[in-house]
C-alpha cells in the first residue's frame, strides 16, 4: 500500500491547493525540488505534496536552506497589506486635500490604473473614492457646526464649491438643515413613545420622514435620554395617544415578525452604512447571513469590520434586521442591544 505524504494530512496543503490568500502569512512552504519557498497563494504550479514542507515564519525556511519564491514574493508584505497601506495613503490624502483629488490623481499617487485603483479602494473600503471623500466632507461640516462655525464657512471648509451643492444633499447628510443642526436639532420635532415588549421596555421616535429610532433596553428613561442625548434641542414630544398605537404596532412586530412592519424610516448614515442597512433588511425573517455574506452581498467582500461597525451603529432595532446577522461559525455575536435579546428574537423568528 502506497504511503500518504504528510503533507496531504496536514490541514494546511488544503490552503496551498486553493492558493488560499486568507492563509498567507499564517505560513510558508518550501518546495525541495526547486530550492524555493512560497507562500500559500502563490501562482506557481501546484508541487507534488511529498516535495513540500512548512514553515511557520520566513527565517525558519531561509534557515532550512531554501531561497525566497521570485513569484510571490514571500518574503516581502504581501499584495493585501500592500493594497491596504496604499488605500490608507489614498484615504489619508482624500481627507488632507482643500479640494477632493480626481480619481487620475489619486490612482497615479498610488501607482495603478484609474480602474485598478477604483476596484481596489472600493474592496478594501466599502465605498468608492468619490463616496469617501463625500463621506468625509459631511463629517466636517458636522464638525464645523458643532463647533459654532457659520454655517457658510463649515460648507466651504468641508470643500464644497458652493452653498446650493451641500445644501441638495443636507438632509440624507445631516437628517435635517444644516441651521438646525448647528443648534443641536432646535425647531425639529421628534414624536416619540415608550412602551413595554416581553424584550424589556421599547422606544419609537418618528421624524416627519419616518420612524428614526427603535431603542430597547431596561431602562425607560435611559432610552429617553438616549433619544435626546442625540438632539439635545430637538423638541421632543410624547405622551401622544395617537403615537402610542404606532408603537403598538411596533411591539406588534416585535412579538410576531411575521407579520412585517409596513412603515416609513427615517435612516441616516453614510452612503456604506445605509448599503449595509438596507441589505439587512433583505434577510428574511427566521434566517441569518454572516458579516463576510454582507459584504460580499453588498460588493465589498474585504470590508466585514466595517459591516460590522455599520451594523454596530444601527438605531432602528428590528425594522432594520442586524440581529440577523451572525459570525462565520454560526455563533451570535455582539448586539447593541444585548446577545440574549439577539437570541430571543432569533428564536422568535424561526418559530413563528
Amino acid at each position: 500500500m502506497l504511503k500518504t505524504p504528510a503533507a496531504e494530512t496536514d490541514p494546511r496543503w488544503s490552503a496551498v491547493v486553493a492558493k488560499d490568500a486568507k492563509a498567507d502569512g499564517t505560513f510558508w512552504y518550501s518546495v525541495k525540488t526547486t530550492g524555493v519557498y512560497c507562500r500559500p497563494s502563490c501562482g506557481a504550479r501546484l508541487p507534488r505534496p511529498e516535495n513540500i514542507a512548512f514553515h511557520a515564519t520566513c527565517a525558519e525556511a531561509e534557515k532550512a536552506g531554501f531561497r525566497p519564491c521570485k513569484r510571490c514574493k514571500p518574503d516581502q508584505p504581501s499584495l493585501a497589506r500592500q493594497h491596504a497601506a496604499t488605500i490608507t495613503a489614498a484615504c489619508r490624502r482624500i481627507e488632507a486635500a482643500d479640494e477632493t483629488p480626481g480619481l487620475e490623481t489619486l490612482a497615479a499617487q498610488a501607482g495603478m490604473s484609474p480602474y485598478h485603483f477604483h476596484r481596489v479602494f472600493k474592496a478594501i473600503t466599502g465605498v468608492t473614492p468619490k463616496a469617501y471623500a463625500a463621506a468625509h466632507r459631511a463629517h466636517r461640516v458636522r464638525d464645523g457646526l458643532s463647533r459654532g462655525a457659520r454655517i457658510t464657512d463649515a460648507i466651504f471648509d468641508a470643500g464644497y464649491n458652493s452653498n446650493a451643492r451641500f445644501y441638495e444633499q443636507s438632509n440624507a447628510l445631516l437628517g435635517m438643515t444644516p441651521g438646525e443642526w448647528r443648534r443641536g436639532g432646535a425647531d425639529a420635532e421628534i414624536r416619540f413613545a415608550i412602551g413595554e415588549c416581553s424584550l424589556g421596555s421599547i422606544l419609537v421616535a418618528c421624524s416627519g420622514k419616518g420612524i428614526c429610532a427603535i431603542l430597547l433596553g431596561d431602562d425607560p428613561d435611559r432610552l429617553a435620554r438616549d433619544l435626546q442625548d442625540r438632539f439635545p434641542n430637538a423638541r421632543l414630544i410624547g405622551d401622544d395617544e395617537a403615537f402610542a398605537d404606532l408603537v403598538a404596532r411596533v411591539v406588534g412586530f416585535v412579538e410576531a415578525p411575521q407579520r412585517g412592519l409596513d412603515l416609513p424610516l427615517d435612516v441616516r448614515g453614510t452612503a456604506f452604512q445605509q448599503r449595509v442597512w438596507e441589505a439587512l433588511r433583505k434577510i428574511p425573517a427566521g434566517a441569518t447571513v454572516s458579516y463576510s455574506e454582507i459584504a460580499e452581498r453588498i460588493g465589498a467582500p474585504k470590508a466585514v469590520r466595517a459591516v460590522a461597525q455599520a451594523c454596530a451603529s444601527n438605531e432602528i432595532a428590528v425594522a432594520i434586521p442586524c440581529h440577523r446577522v451572525v459570525r462565520n461559525d454560526g455563533a451570535l455575536s455582539g448586539y447593541r442591544w444585548g446577545v440574549e435579546r439577539k437570541r430571543a428574537l432569533l428564536e422568535r423568528e424561526r418559530t413563528g
